[in-house]
């Protein structure tokens, strides 16, 4: 009750004349400035989603991947023979033929087109989720119900995608599957930085940065425990303690009071900022003077994408939306792009995981030091060292692995921390009213550029150029985006389009 006796001191009180006051930044900062341990439960839970978005977004390394196949006529068949000019009964794979969708589906000959549609289709349902699903968010489910529902429903298909007979069923399951993820990554970052103060924002960007690192390198002893069994058992054992989690969150995750003021719904708001579970009737004044922007919306079609509406009214903000979707088309190839492509290194695929794994860890260390850094500067810097890096992997070429392997690590090192500060950089540049909404067109971007990743991927085993080279090349030329982009650093987050707008003038 302290609690709620020092927010209460901290609001003036008026007379039964006066209006009600708003909801000051300082008395949102304060009652979003605690942090204990129902705080951490909460960053955990809610970060964890993260570990199931990262297994279905790269569990193609495995499933789609290329396997090794050896001769078995050595009259017919060497080891520089092109296995599409030899007969089937010359050579044999290494594994079982049921350990990938290629050797499954006997697609060792087929194009770039037909071999990279699966993870295409993922990211093209990415695509279309992520403008049909992201203003959910922002009216009416709020963050927390559409978190919950995009991951049980995409761990539900995503077990379904082992009944797939052929590549075109496979690639629809994929699509679903993209579809349904393609909130998760928005809701899980908007709704952990609109649940605590300006100090803590950076750090629990951090904490969902090393969840899905972790989801991430969880796939290398997933598909090496599977390594002798079919691709169809890495989706179940990557599915279903999702669907657990997803039920847990369910039960335990709480909303985010930001919204939930923006709903009119103060009650529950003030709750949540006051570290209870419920306000007693003597505390109703408390929650009548807090009078937010209430952004009610109803159940059209419309009203629901209302959000855009105001988004693309504003000269202001049609500019800044354009230019992040931009550096978020860069950034985002070679973060998602770099990982996908670790099977052209010619390097053993689980530790080249591994490996890939650990660079996020450093890059997550060093994304926190860059909490008090500018923005803008630190973006560009690791985006072009990325850039340059990827660059320098077709330089090299295959001749000299170890080097080339360094290059890629590296990059994806550089890339890891772009993305990071990016990521939280967005989330600064818009307000409450908008921010679900901007987030999700910014990673509409990103999984738009995505979409051609794995035909470059595919196409990259024979020249590194469309790979390495393409990646390189675009991440820099996305960084020219920064010069029209505001700086943010140490800024409070705002709730309405008015709000950012006249802070914005200010800051002019």
């Amino acid at each position: 009750m302290a609690a709620i006796e020092e927010l209460h001191s901290s609001i003036p009180q008026p007379s039964s004349k006066e209006k009600v006051f708003p909801l000051t930044d300082s008395m949102m900062e304060k009652g979003l400035g605690r942090f204990g341990w129902l705080e951490f439960v909460q960053w955990i839970l809610v970060s964890f989603a993260m570990f199931f978005d990262a297994q279905q977004a790269f569990v193609a390394i495995y499933t789609d991947d290329y396997p090794t196949w050896h001769c078995t006529n050595s009259t017919m068949c060497n080891s520089d023979s092109n296995i599409c000019d030899i007969p089937k009964s010359s050579w044999s794979w290494d594994g079982p033929s049921h350990k990938t969708v290629i050797s499954q589906w006997s697609l060792e000959c087929a194009s770039s087109f037909i071999t990279g549609l699966p993870q295409s289709s993922f990211f093209i349902g990415c695509l279309f989720g992520s403008f049909l699903l992201a203003t959910l968010a922002d009216t009416s489910l709020g963050r927390k119900n559409t978190l919950v529902m995009s991951c049980l429903s995409m761990s539900i298909v995503s077990i379904l995608v082992v009944f797939s007979t052929n590549i075109w069923i496979y690639s629809a399951f994929k699509f679903l599957i993209g579809f349904l993820r393609s909130s998760i990554g928005t809701c899980v970052l908007v709704l952990l930085t609109e649940k605590v103060s300006t100090e803590w924002r950076f750090t629990v960007g951090i904490v969902v940065y090393i969840c899905f690192t972790f989801g991430y390198m969880s796939l290398a002893g997933i598909a090496y425990v599977n390594r002798f069994n079919s691709w169809r058992l890495v989706y179940v054992w990557s599915s279903v303690p999702a669907i657990c989690y997803s039920v847990l969150a369910y039960i335990f995750v709480t909303e985010s009071p930001r919204w939930l003021l923006m709903q009119g719904r103060h009650k529950e708001a003030m709750a949540m900022l006051t570290g209870v579970s419920s306000l007693e009737s003597g505390n109703d004044l408390t929650v009548g003077l807090i009078e937010a922007p209430v952004n009610k919306q109803k159940a059209s079609v419309f009203q629901l994408y209302s959000s855009i509406a105001e988004l693309f009214g504003r000269g202001w903000a049609l500019k800044r939306m354009l230019a992040v979707m931009v550096l978020g088309i860069g950034t985002g190839m070679v973060y998602f792009g770099l990982p996908l492509a670790v099977g052209n290194l010619g390097f053993d695929i689980y530790l080249a995981v591994v490996f890939s794994g650990l660079m996020e860890i450093p890059s997550c260390v060093a994304t926190y030091f860059l909490e008090n850094r500018r923005r803008k500067p630190s973006i560009l810097v690791f985006a072009v060292a990325s850039g340059l890096s990827c660059i320098m992997c077709v330089v090299v070429g295959s001749g000299i692995e170890e080097i080339r392997v360094g290059l890629a690590m590296a990059s994806f090192f550089c890339a890891c921390i772009a993305y990071n500060v990016f990521l939280l950089y967005i989330i600064e540049l818009f307000p409450t009213s908008v921010r679900n909404t901007t987030t999700s067109l910014v990673r509409q971007a990103i999984v738009f550029g995505n979409v051609f990743t794995p035909f470059l991927i595919s196409a990259g085993r024979k020249n590194d150029f469309f790979s390495y080279g393409v990646f390189g090349i675009v991440i820099i030329l996305s960084c020219f985006t920064l010069l029209i982009l505001p700086e943010t650093r140490g800024l409070a987050l705002w709730d309405t389009m008015d709000q950012q707008e006249k802070k914005d003038n200010m800051s002019v």
